[in-house]
């Protein structure tokens, strides 16, 4: 079990290496959540994620001959560009196996930043187990991302810096996967100031802390494929566990949507990118699950901005999908020349925009004097939506949901 002692000489070893990052308010997301709200953006660290924190104090605490071997983790992605860097600096070779749903642009980081880069296994689990193989085959120190004692400690400086930069801070949101983040967080908030909150937030389709404190020990869970794949991690560590079990004051679960409209508001609000796992902190805020600190002032951690720009789009496209600001029918119009125009003239009036438009006429109905068109619009939100479809209905077109 580690203690704030290692915390703070895990600090101190890392000076330097690693950035202290920027923990400033932002008024348009207090304004959205009703709370007082800062953001730690650990996405503006050099490999876009807090991970980097862990890895440099681990590294440094391996021997000289270990250091020359090399080390190895498994990892989604963040961990492995971590370890892959701060190796790099400190002249220590890294593997990492990452499993096969891996973000691409996390793969090709990895490479750049000159790792040994094997692809291996459908999840976590298997990645992690092919990892020990190859470490015992090849005499490789394995740095667990989440559970290893150095990499928790050094995770656990971020505590420190968010209450030296937010004073008397009420709570603070922190997302978990592995439970290695809010296990050192936690504890450096707990020993320093016992009175802020601390509250744990995870996907609901990787719920495993969760999992772990209903059956009182880690349990693997049966992990969903999710936007926050920084989180997907079947099992929380031991260590962990035992150390965020003592010291998180709530724990929340938020859903799918929930994170897409949280990546949505964080590109419009704040201008920042981030990817799921960190955006869940704001997807806590917003989920109707922490009312009691309406007007309290609340640090949203933002783990990382490692998202890759095709899954980006996806994601910015499903979160408009879900705040009712793009949708999707298909209209029954006449065949004859002049319905078409017909209809994207009574769409128009509503003040929607229409995006796309596909005419299926082998796919109807019996009638051959009618043709279905699905139509992709752009609309305010999900009142505008029924006003379109009410205004549509009352001109005799009849719409229906698109499969």
């Amino acid at each position: 079990m580690i203690t704030f002692e290692d915390i703070t000489a895990a600090r101190e070893r890392i000076k330097g290496a690693v950035c202290c990052t920027p923990c400033l308010p932002s008024s348009s997301l207090s304004e959205l959540t009703g709370m007082q709200i800062y953001v730690k953006q650990e996405q503006l660290q050099h490999t876009g994620s807090f991970k980097e924190r862990g890895a440099r104090n681990a590294l440094m605490q391996l021997p000289n001959d270990q250091q020359k071997r090399g080390v190895i983790a498994a990892s989604a992605g963040n961990h492995a560009q971590a370890l892959a860097y701060q190796g790099k600096l400190l002249g220590i070779p890294a593997t990492v196996v990452m499993p096969k749903f891996a973000p691409l642009m996390k793969i090709t980081n990895c490479q750049k930043l000159g790792a040994n880069v094997v692809l291996h296994g459908n999840d976590f689990g298997e990645a992690r187990a092919h990892a020990h193989e190859i470490a015992q085959e090849k005499g490789l120190a394995y740095i667990n991302g989440y559970d290893d004692p150095a990499i928790i400690a050094g995770q656990g400086s971020l505590g420190i810096e968010i209450l030296e930069q937010v004073a008397d801070v009420d709570l603070v949101i922190v997302p978990v996967g592995g439970a290695g983040l809010i296990a050192g967080v936690a504890l450096a908030i707990k020993t320093l100031r016992p009175q802020t909150k601390v509250i744990a937030v995870e996907a609901e389709n990787v719920a495993s802390f969760s999992a772990a404190l209903a059956a009182h020990k880690p349990t693997c869970i049966d992990a969903q494929p999710t936007l926050a794949d920084g989180l997907a991690i079947p099992q929380v560590g031991a260590n962990a566990f035992e150390l965020a079990r003592e010291h998180v004051d709530q724990a929340v679960i938020v859903s799918e949507e929930q994170i897409a409209i949280s990546i949505l508001r964080i590109v419009e609000m704040e201008k920042a990118v981030v990817e799921g796992a960190a955006a869940t902190s704001l997807a806590a805020g917003l989920s109707g699950q922490l009312k009691e600190f309406a007007g309290k002032r609340a640090v949203l951690i933002f783990t990382g901005g490692n998202i890759d720009p095709n899954v980006l789009s996806r994601v910015i496209e499903r979160g408009l999908v879900a705040d009712g600001r793009l949708c999707r029918f298909t209209a029954v119009i006449s065949d004859r020349p002049g319905g078409l125009a017909d209809l994207a003239t009574q769409i128009a009036a509503t003040g929607a925009s229409i995006k796309q438009v596909v005419h299926d006429r082998a796919f109807g109905s019996a009638d051959i004097s009618h043709v279905h068109v699905q139509c992709t619009v752009e609309t305010r939100n999900h009142e505008h939506v029924a006003q379109l479809r009410a205004h549509l209905k009352s001109r005799g077109v009849e719409t229906y949901d698109s499969k």
